[in-house]
């Protein structure tokens, strides 16, 4: 069961590179809550899958400090989600679904971030233990999210203008 898990329901057994396999099938998971259950429940899957993935993982890794394998993308889920939760947010606050501007930069810039490692996302990584594998993902999708903000803003408030 941890496998399947871990594995976001094997997504993350596909090559070549798991961690954009398992970031895209949570994207296509985490729009459709989005879209046909609403941001409410996004964010209570978000913050379920985040916790989830802390035992899991820790579980998983309890024997092997230090390993991050390529096949465990329920960190990417996780952090896929948390940026998710950015533009959802503002769809939400108009009374309409996330449309697929947003949901796709949320994406791009997951990956970015999640693939360069810069600050905080690089600090978590190099942990090396299972939180780490964990905070580097909810790191980079923070980021990601928060910038998906800044470009919707700027789109939207300068380019539109």
């Amino acid at each position: 069961m941890l496998r399947f898990i871990n594995t976001f329901f094997y997504t993350g057994l596909l090559r070549p590179a798991p961690g954009t396999w398992g970031s895209l099938a949570a994207l296509a998971v985490g729009w459709g809550i989005e879209r046909y259950l609403g941001f409410i429940p996004l964010v209570v899957a978000t913050i379920a899958v985040t916790a989830l993935g802390f035992y899991t993982v820790g579980e998983e890794l309890r024997d092997r400090p230090g390993e991050d394998p390529s096949e465990i993308v329920i960190d990417e889920v996780a952090g896929q989600w948390l940026a998710l939760l950015f533009p959802a947010a503002g769809f939400w606050m108009r009374d309409m679904p996330m449309v697929w501007p947003g949901a796709v930069a949320a994406f791009a810039l997951f990956r970015l971030f999640d693939i360069t490692k810069p600050w905080l996302v690089g600090r978590a990584d190099r942990r090396g233990d299972a939180a780490g594998v964990m905070l580097d993902d909810l790191w980079a999708g923070l980021f990601a999210g928060l910038v998906t903000l800044v470009l919707a803003g700027l789109y939207h408030g300068v380019m539109l203008r």
